[in-house]
């Protein structure tokens, strides 16, 4: 609330600044036209006058005069008309220009200028502000043993696991508490769908409804039925696989990605670009205004955007030409260009989207529209490109994205003298799982390490797949001996896992090779050492660690 008082603050003062600056923008407009009246409209002057008003007929209705916007507009058309006749003007011609621009100024004069009430944007919340996500978990389960194996595997995976062996008992712990995920047993000896007629009762009168996953030795169609209808968001039949039953509290519990959406903007109207800044920001991205487009190129290589805004018309350069520059660069090419302009002839705006844009969006803009048609356009791309450094499989960077993070990551930590380390991991006898369990069963083994690095893990650190059963880690600003601790810790929690398949468990383990950028003054040395590292450690009994260093020979693989 004190943010969108601040913004509003803002909007009021920008409207200031722009009912200051009219009249003088007027005076700069008629002078202008007056020049013109008895000569030929030569290209250049023709393209000055008709930018002065299009940003007048764009700007308007931003700051609260419609009717400017609309007067503007009526200009700037007849104008078209004679730009494209390049004829001197006669005498009818300039009496009507002088009309519409007198027009123009009792529109000015007129308008309340008030800026319009922004209490109704539409609250999309952005990345990293979005309301935290529980981790806590009560377990509610009268078979005792099952519910203690639960919370000690849910454990090994950072939850807060509370065991309820009653429902009584639950019922009193729900009285103080909402910010829980629910693992609720159907089946209590009292009766037989106890577990959801309690459900039934804690959600009635709650704003917001408690997330429960049932569990049920009872597969059937009606136990199914009763739980949706009480809000359940997952049912899963006992005995639990802990791997899928992760796979929903992941969902449910993972905290939305701390970046903010990174929005740049081009226009040459200094008044516009603090206006879109401010809403923007307002709904919680981060923003670059250029009212230069000669800085373009260097703004994008700091500020690295996720959307870039241009506007159509601008002085030297105009929006189409910025996109093609912007579509020569390899790392921009696939960066959303949206064109945001007055422009409302449908054929010139196909034909500037043709030149690199990705939408059009046309001035003026209702703050809630500009926030939706970012971040719809944002999402989707982040989504595209996901698809194109990120393992389909776990959801960690491919192969190829993780050496390309470690050349810049070691690069960066030897010219700023930080530690680095990088791990190898390898899940022990993997094949054996495969041909005795089945890939799929493979697969999730895979993935139930993937999660276990990226919850046990920093932010910081980067975690990919390098292929089929290895992954590779760089742990930033870390030096060998805490990339040891750490990775030790996750090496004997994963040993404890148990993987369920047929009503047969069975555990695994992995080997791991680290090196320390101290030692390997390169990204390749770097890599080469700890891939030498894991297969000592393969070789020396496999479940352990193994620290590189320069005296390191070629492993080989079993």
């Amino acid at each position: 609330m004190r943010d969108q008082v601040e913004s509003q603050k803002k909007l009021k003062a920008l409207n200031a600044t722009y009912v200051a600056q009219l009249p003088e923008k007027l005076e700069q407009l008629d002078q202008a036209l007056g020049q013109l009246s008895h000569t030929v409209w030569d290209e250049q002057s023709a393209q000055t006058i008709l930018r002065l008003v299009h940003s007048l007929a764009g700007s308007g209705t931003t700051f609260g005069f419609a009717s400017l916007s609309d007067a503007a507009r009526n200009l700037e058309t007849y104008l078209k008309q004679l730009a494209q006749a390049k004829a001197v003007m006669n005498n009818d011609q300039s009496k009507h220009i002088q009309r519409l621009m007198h027009e123009l100024n009792q529109a000015a004069v007129s308008s309340d200028a008030s800026i319009a009430d922004q209490s109704g944007w539409i609250a999309i919340a952005p990345p990293g502000q979005g309301a935290a996500k529980p981790r806590r978990i009560f377990v509610v389960e009268d078979e005792h043993e099952l519910a203690e194996e639960l919370k000690i595997q849910l454990g090994y995976f950072g939850y807060d696991v509370s065991v309820f062996n009653t429902l009584a008992d639950f019922r009193i712990a729900m009285e103080q508490t909402s910010d829980v995920v629910v693992l609720m047993d159907v089946t209590f000896p009292e009766d037989r769908l106890g577990g959801i007629k309690t459900v039934y009762e804690i959600q009635q009168g709650r704003e917001i409804p408690v997330p429960v996953v049932f569990l049920s030795a009872h597969d059937n169609f009606e136990a199914r039925l009763e739980a949706a209808r009480a809000g359940g968001i997952a049912y899963l039949s006992k005995p639990v696989n802990i791997g899928n039953l992760i796979d929903r509290l992941d969902i449910l519990t993972s905290p939305i990605t701390p970046e903010p959406y990174r929005v740049m903007i081009v226009d040459d109207s200094v008044a516009l670009t603090s206006y879109y800044t401010t809403v923007l920001e307002q709904a919680g991205m981060a923003v670059k205004a250029v009212n230069n487009p000669f800085n373009v190129i260097e703004s994008l290589l700091e500020f690295a955007p996720d959307l870039i805004l241009i506007d159509l018309y601008m002085p030297e350069c105009n929006g189409t030409d910025l996109a093609k520059v912007i579509r020569q660069l390899d790392a921009f090419v696939s960066i959303p260009i949206v064109f945001l302009s007055a422009e409302s002839d449908l054929d010139k705006q196909l034909f500037a989207m043709g030149f690199g844009g990705d939408d059009f969006l046309t001035k003026p803009i209702l703050p809630q529209h500009l926030i939706s048609s970012v971040t719809s356009r944002i999402r989707r791309s982040l989504m595209l490109r996901s698809f194109m450094v990120r393992d389909s499989l776990t959801g960690l960077l491919n192969h190829t994205a993780i050496k390309d993070l470690l050349d810049g990551e070691v690069a960066w930590a030897i010219r700023h003298k930080k530690p680095l380390s990088f791990a190898m991991i390898d899940i022990d006898h993997f094949k054996q799982v495969n041909d005795n369990y089945g890939h799929p069963t493979g697969d999730r083994v895979i993935k139930s390490l993937s999660r276990l690095l990226k919850q046990r893990l920093r932010t910081s650190d980067l975690v990919g797949r390098y292929g089929g059963e290895e992954f590779a880690v760089v742990l930033v600003d870390a030096d060998s001996s805490t990339a040891m601790k750490v990775l030790e810790t996750i090496r004997e929690t994963f040993s404890r896992l148990r993987h369920l398949v047929d009503e047969k468990e069975f555990t695994v383990t992995f080997s791991c090779g680290i090196a320390d950028v101290s030692q390997f003054s390169d990204a390749t040395k770097l890599c080469d050492a700890a891939d030498k590292a894991l297969y000592k450690a393969k070789h020396a009994g496999r479940n352990q660690l193994m620290l590189a260093d320069n005296s390191f020979t070629s492993g080989k693989k079993d």
